[in-house]
Parts: structure tokens; sequence; C-alpha cells
């Protein structure tokens, strides 16, 4: 991965907007693009589109919507950039998220209505650090499910996707404008192509060992869930061109990864009741407070696992995703009409993990105060048939990358910005400041798709205005 001076080289053919990445930053962008009147390529290195959300449950959040209004949910983009301060510890750019939250009823609305992307408001639950429920999805409540459509709108709109083809270099002019790539093929041929805007929606580092390990040493040791092609090119390629990087060891991480089956076993449960024990039986932590936070005290406990223990009626909640569904069949989830019975099933000491419900059962009663400080008002005690999965602690995502502005223009160091160079999703720097604990459900994709579709407003609007392209 390089930078070089465009020199003497000639382009073998030009296009105004090239995308890196066809996941779903690159396809808004490249929807985006399009709709602005822009011919676009998006350069893909897998067969198929699939990205980090393919792996995700495919929902994005907005605020102030119709469909919020008509079911009495009072919301707006100051509350929902509010909640993403507050979960990020004020740590984020204050600035770009109030501008992603104002945008981000536009955007699900642009994608549903403009595009026909069946978005619709998830309901039953509220995750953690939401005020009130603004998730939307597609049907199944799946990434799979977001990437096929978002494919379809793709190719409905035009958008010349070129799969497995790596982007393995940038090319710059003489004032360090990005102006081509060198595109490398699988049998190793290359392609020189131009463009009059480049969009970098490849994604952050997390399948890169040696970035994790300079940046995020605490999750290093985690299991990695996520795309292989997390490899950090945009870093990379950001540190070579001088651009400002920021929130680099910012990272969303899940504790709840099924063992062996590399399933999530996702926190509606936990948010609506469940619990999470070691393997002597015993609480650790106040399971509540987000699920990316809690994969590095999962990883804290005795063989780097824990058991995410819920009931019947959580059950049936769970049942409405497809990856509880998966893990149903894959065998990761024991039930049993017992806690006697469970324990056993889980291995864990019988009389332990009876105490630690009884005092469950005391917390939500109001009889006892969780010792972790957790909230369980108003949610109801387990009670059989009792369920249970082995996890352990994961990292899905980085949220660390290069410094964008409101129109996803990517930042130089000195604090000017790049005219035609921009990024979104992974590949910029997320809402969740530093570390693990500032993760909200829906900042990845909140990022991937609004900075992707403002990227692609942008970059089309710089090819439209310009008098050429590198030809």
């Amino acid at each position: 991965m390089a930078v070089m001076h465009m020199g003497n080289r000639q382009f073998e053919f030009s296009i105004p907007v090239v995308v890196v990445g066809a996941g779903a930053c690159g396809l808004s962008a490249a929807l985006a693009a399009r709709d602005g009147g822009a011919e676009v390529m998006v350069i893909e290195r897998d067969p198929s589109p699939i990205g980090t959300t393919g792996m995700s449950t495919g929902l994005i959040p907005a605020a102030g919507t119709p469909e919020q209004r008509e079911r009495g949910i009072e919301d707006n983009p100051s509350l929902f950039a509010g909640d993403i301060m507050k979960k990020a510890q004020q740590g984020a750019d204050e600035t770009i998220v109030r501008h992603l939250a104002a945008e981000s009823a536009e955007t699900v609305a642009w994608l549903r209505d403009s595009h026909g992307i069946a978005l619709s408001l998830l309901d039953g639950f509220v995750y953690p650090g939401h005020s009130v429920m603004r998730m939307y999805g597609t049907p199944h409540r799946t990434g799979t499910e977001l990437m096929a459509a978002l494919q379809r709108a793709a190719s409905s709109a035009g958008v010349d996707i070129l799969t497995q083809a790596r982007v393995r270099d940038l090319l710059v002019d003489d004032s360090g404008e990005v102006v081509g790539v060198i595109v490398e093929r699988p049998d190793g041929a290359t392609e020189t192509i131009g463009c009059g805007s480049l969009i970098l929606a490849c994604c952050g580092f997390a399948g890169n060992p040696d970035l994790v390990r300079r940046y995020i040493p605490e999750i290093a040791d985690g299991v990695f869930h996520g795309h292989p092609g997390n490899k950090g090119d945009a870093i990379l390629w950001g540190e070579a061109l001088g651009a400002a990087l920021a929130d680099m060891d910012a990272y969303q991480g899940h504790g709840g990864l099924a063992v062996g089956h590399a399933i999530p076993i996702l926190w509606p449960l936990i948010m609506e009741g469940g619990i999470q024990v070691n393997s002597d039986g015993r609480r650790f932590s106040d399971e509540s407070a987000g699920y990316s936070e809690q994969a590095t005290k999962v990883l804290a406990q005795p063989g780097g696992i824990a058991f995410s223990v819920y009931d019947g009626r959580l059950h049936e909640l769970m049942l409405q995703f497809d990856d509880y569904r998966d893990a149903l069949e894959a065998g990761a989830v024991i039930s049993r009409d017992s806690p006697e019975a469970l324990a056993a099933a889980i291995k864990v000491p019988a009389e332990t993990f009876a105490r630690t419900l009884h005092e469950e059962r005391a917390c939500k009663s109001g009889e006892a105060v969780c010792p972790f400080g957790r909230d369980f008002a108003g949610k109801a005690p387990l009670q059989a048939p009792f369920y249970a999965a082995r996890v352990t602690g994961a990292l899905f995502h980085t949220q660390g990358g290069l410094e964008v502005d409101c129109a996803a223009r990517v930042m130089k160091q000195d604090g000017t910005a790049f005219a035609r160079l921009f990024a979104g999703g992974g590949a910029a720097r997320g809402v969740s400041g530093a570390g693990a604990d500032g993760y909200m459900a829906g900042n990845g994709l909140l990022t991937a798709t609004t900075l992707g579709k403002l990227a692609g407003r942008s970059a089309s609007a710089v090819v439209a205005n310009s008098a050429t392209i590198p030809a």
C-alpha cells in the first residue's frame, strides 16, 4: 500500500468518482454520487460485496422520523446527538455528531423512498445508550439483507462495481491531491485509473493484527469477528498523505460472541433482563452498560468466557433476529427447566448459580441493589425455562480513522481539507470517542450510510464543478 506521484504515468481510463470498498458506506456513496449525475465506479476486493455490514444486524439509527411520531416516540436530532456524546463521554467530535444526527432521518428516508430499501422502525426494546427506539432495519434485521438491497439499488442506479480488484496504490499530483489509483487483479495484472474524486469506504483496521496491537492493545487477544478485508488501507494511505487521524484506540467490541460458532448472541436479551455469569456462576459487571465495553470484561474472566443467561420470554423476543435463529440451529444455545439443570449443563457450580439467580430476582423486585450499579427497574425476574449461551469477548470493527469535515472531506494535519478526497464508515473517524465504552449500537452504520451519502454528494459536486478530470 503506497501513495505515489503521478509522474509520467498514463491512465488507462478515467472515472469522475471512484469509490474504494463496496460495503454500506461505499454503496451509499455511489448512490448519492449517481443522484448527483456523476459516473461512478466502486472497486471491491472481494468476489461479492459483503463487508463489515454483512456481518452486522444492519440497523441504522435515525431521529425525528415520521414513523417515530406515528408511534408517539418523542425524538429529535438534538436528543440523538446528546445520547451519542454522553455514551462517548463527550469525547467525540460534537460538530460531526450533531451534523450526522441532523442528517439521519433524511438518510433513512432517502434510502427507502429514493432507492427502494425496505427500512422500518424496530420496536420492542431500546439499545444501550439510546433514549428511545430509533433503529431502522430491513425485514429480517440482517446486514446481509441490507447489503443485498444496496446492491440492487446500485445496479438500478447504474453504478459500476468492479469486484476482485484491490486498490494497491493512490496516485497524487504535484499539489498532493489524489488523481488516480492503481488497481491489482488476482493474477497480478494492474490497471491505472484516473478519477476526479476519490471516496475511501474500505472500513477500518480490525483485521490487521499489527495495527490493532499498535493502537488497541487491550483487545489484541480478543477474537476478531469481522470482515477480513479490514486491513487498514485507508489509515496507511492517510498516514502517507499527511492526513489527520483521530480516536485510533476506539473500537466496537462485543461481549457475546458464541464460543465455537462465531455468531453474536445479541444484546436485546440482556437489555430486557438477561444477565451474564462467569464459569464460577457469578455475575461480574453491569451487563446493560453496553455490549462493546463488555468484551474486555468477559475476556478478563476465567478462561476468557462467560454465559449469557435468560429465559423463555427473552427467547421469544430474540426469535425476530436471524442471528439468534442461526445460533439455535448451530446448537449454541442450551435450555433447561430448572436452574440446577442449567448449571449442570453449562458446568458452573449449582449452589453459586442459584444464589446468583436469587440475587437477580431481589434486584428486580427492589429488595436489593445491584452491586455493579445496574438498574433492573421494570425487568421481570428470570423464570423457567432457562437458557444460556457460552460466549467470549470479540473485536468487531475499529472506530478511529481519518478526520473528516461535515462534507466528508478528509482533513490534513494542518487543519485544511483535501479537495478531492473523501471518507466515511470505518475509514473515517467515528462518533464513539476513545476506547470501547463510547460505542453505541448503530454508530457504525450511522457513519457508513450518512457519511457515505455526504461523501457521494460532495464528490459529485466536485466533478460537476471541475472543467476536466484526469485524462
